[in-house]
């Protein structure tokens, strides 16, 4: 039976020593509102080019940014940076993230805080004949010494999960700008893919056109007449996936910028921006990754995090539940007297209360647990952790070499479309041109020169869309998590693919 005083001083004094374990500082931080925001904004500031961020918390703020959205995108053509702000405000994932921050600040708070003492309270003797009321009263309150203390070591482990949910949620952030800028990227190049295929269109129907108008005099057999359809309705296909994917396109970018359907009518441009004159040198690129690169810190917290809770782990080792337990018994027992009253004894009962203090100490044998098996799964989550970190400083290092050498290549791909290969290809579409005006070359061959020019303007759309791609590639791999896999892939549709072997 647990028996504690109703003021168990050893049990206040211990608390007291310990609660000092726990600066005002860190309770503050996990216990202020919208914890460890003003870190998130910081850190996101250089990767999102000083976009604002937010942390929505009730209706108000909710409508008020809805508010602000509309004004941004409705019936607006936006450009890159517009979406990105838009998406940092209006997307619903980011405050999902931001309210995980919320829950592991919520987590550490709890671990500042010292254990209830279980306080139990026990009354015996109801049906005493001669006592009214309780024989005996005991109390007892119960406090958790291993919980005490541990909590130091405790709120350090809360403190490294709650600093890495702060980087995560500066990754997250980081990540839905990268992805909302190539989302961009990618609708645009795809409604210039569209409007370049419009001007084949026209060529392939007076192509079209003028066949069937030879076919019937004759001036042109089927053979050659079947090319130039066949060619106009593999186009009009092609147009018809280019108009999809660049409605697919808008979609993804309506979805991250958390835009509801139709409520919010926005346009991008129908052609990507100009080249830059020359690409940004980047000589430290690799320092600069390690230095910003938000996944390794992540890492590194996991590390501490892990290496803390391996320590907390071996002052547990033995014990894991030692409990103190200091009381008093309080018991009204009645004692017989007798006293001469003349020839008579006469009879006197007294009560009387005895308190009796007692201390008790529960803790658990380690007879068959002797915490190795703790230990050794503690050992190998740091090494696991460590493995990992240094893996991703290696990944890392090569990710920001092959962004920086992509994004390079890119630009120099690009200008190549832009200086050279296009000026050729519009040079001799001028000179089929004047060679048809001066009857030396035909209208098809005129034609054919006119597609080949357009076939040479949508890989030159492709090359500025790589380069820009790449562009937001190198950002990721210097301040975010890394470069999205898979971001390549061309989406030039060769409109000359269809001629045959020509006229």
């Amino acid at each position: 039976m647990r028996k504690a005083p109703v003021k168990p001083l050893v049990w206040v004094a211990t608390a007291a020593l310990l609660a000092g374990c726990v600066s005002a500082e860190q309770v503050a931080t996990y216990s202020e509102a919208k914890p460890g925001f003003r870190a998130v904004s910081a850190g996101t500031s250089a990767g999102t080019g000083n976009k604002e961020t937010v942390w929505i918390e009730n209706a108000a703020q909710s409508k008020a940014v809805s508010e602000r959205v509309r004004k941004m995108v409705h019936k607006k053509t936006i450009n890159a940076e517009t979406a990105v702000q838009v998406a940092l405000l209006n997307n619903r994932g980011l405050q999902a993230s931001y309210a995980a921050l919320g829950m592991s600040a919520a987590d550490a708070w709890q671990d500042t805080m010292l254990e209830n003492p279980i306080v139990s309270v026990g009354l015996f003797g109801l049906a005493h004949p001669e006592i009214s009321g309780f024989r005996s009263i005991e109390s007892a309150v119960a406090a958790n010494l291993v919980s005490l203390a541990t909590q130091k070591q405790r709120v350090d482990v809360s403190d490294a999960r709650f600093r890495q949910a702060q980087a995560v949620a500066i990754g997250d952030t980081l990540t839905l700008a990268a992805e909302t800028r190539r989302a961009w990227i990618d609708a645009v190049a795809a409604f210039e893919t569209v409007a370049n295929l419009n001007q084949a269109q026209v060529a392939a129907d007076a192509a079209s056109e003028l066949a069937q108008k030879l076919g019937e005099t004759g001036a042109m057999p089927k053979a050659g007449q079947a090319r130039e359809h066949a060619f106009y309705a593999e186009l009009a296909g092609q147009k018809a996936e280019a108009r999809l994917a660049a409605r697919l396109a808008k979609e993804r970018l309506t979805r991250l910028m958390g835009l509801w359907g139709q409520d919010v009518e926005y346009f991008v441009p129908d052609n990507l921006p100009a080249l830059p004159r020359a690409p940004r040198g980047k000589p430290t690129i690799e320092a600069d990754a390690l230095r910003n690169r938000i996944d390794l810190q992540v890492a590194r917290l996991e590390l501490e995090a892990v290496a803390k809770s391996y320590r907390l782990t071996e002052a547990t080792r033995y014990v894991t539940d030692l409990e103190l337990i200091v009381g008093v018994e309080a018991e009204r027992e009645i004692e017989t007297e007798y006293e001469l009253n003349g020839p008579d004894l006469e009879e006197k009962k007294k009560k009387k209360i005895l308190v009796t203090p007692q201390i008790e100490l529960e803790f658990a044998i380690p007879i068959f647990d002797s915490g190795k098996a703790r230990m050794r799964k503690a050992e190998y989550a740091y090494m696991q952790a460590a493995n990992r970190l240094a893996e991703k400083a290696v990944n890392i290092r090569s990710e920001a070499r092959s962004a920086y050498t992509a994004y390079r290549s890119s630009h120099e791909i690009a200008r190549h479309y832009r200086d050279a290969v296009l000026p050729l290809r519009k040079a001799v579409e001028e000179e089929s041109l004047l060679t048809y005006n001066g009857m030396i070359t035909n209208t098809f061959d005129l034609l054919a020169d006119t597609r080949a020019r357009i076939d040479t303007q949508l890989m030159a759309v492709d090359a500025r869309r790589n380069f820009w791609l790449a562009e937001a590639d190198l950002a990721a791999a210097t301040f975010g998590a890394g470069p999205m896999e898979g971001a390549r892939g061309g989406a030039t549709v060769n409109v000359a693919a269809a001629e045959g072997g020509g006229h």
